[in-house]
């Protein structure tokens, strides 16, 4: 008798290892992370290179933080002209949020796609911002930013682009109406 590769019968095993091989089997229980759910809303605003305002149908707008990327401080070299790209890709347009969570600072965190464009990606790829840093690697479009560094594309191409964490470390947090230079 072939036996299927769940079938546990003719074996001891603690009811802990039965338990969760039964729920493996079933797929109660899987390697991916639960769906994000998804958002589709029209861009109200664009605050900087990373975050955004949108509006789902007949509800208020929410405030974004564009997963994956982290674009320079509105008041540091190269802010402008981020917010100014991230503009272009979704201002006015309708977007898809999949959202993956909130951010230190209570925005929606996820990812944006406007148009079928995935924004963090093409943002990072045109040097608009960079990859966002984990403790342990250098993020999900580390490959995107290493070309565009190589290109010299965008704030790839200023003298002494810094990253905001380390603009922020030196600078502290952008104040209202300051701009950079």
């Amino acid at each position: 008798m072939k036996r299927s590769r769940c079938d546990l019968s003719g074996f001891a095993a603690p009811a802990v290892a039965v338990a969760l091989v039964a729920l493996l089997c079933v797929g109660g229980a899987t390697a991916e992370p639960r769906a994000k759910r998804s958002v589709q809303g029209v861009v109200t605003k664009v605050t900087d290179g990373d975050s955004l305002w949108m509006a789902p149908p007949g509800q208020r707008a929410m405030e974004v933080r564009v997963r994956d990327m982290d674009a320079p401080e509105i008041c540091q070299a190269w802010g402008v002209e981020a917010r100014r790209a991230l503009r272009e890709l979704v201002l006015g347009r309708t977007v898809v949020l999949r959202i993956a969570g909130r951010d230190a600072y209570g925005r929606t965190l996820g990812d944006v796609q406007a148009e079928g464009t995935d924004v963090a990606r093409k943002m990072v790829e045109e040097g608009h911002a960079w990859s966002i840093r984990t403790r342990w690697d250098r993020g999900p479009l580390v490959q995107q930013e290493r070309v565009a560094r190589a290109l010299r594309r965008g704030l790839h191409g200023q003298p002494g682009a810094m990253m905001p964490r380390d603009f922020r470390q030196g600078h502290g947090p952008c104040a209202t109406g300051r701009r950079a230079t």
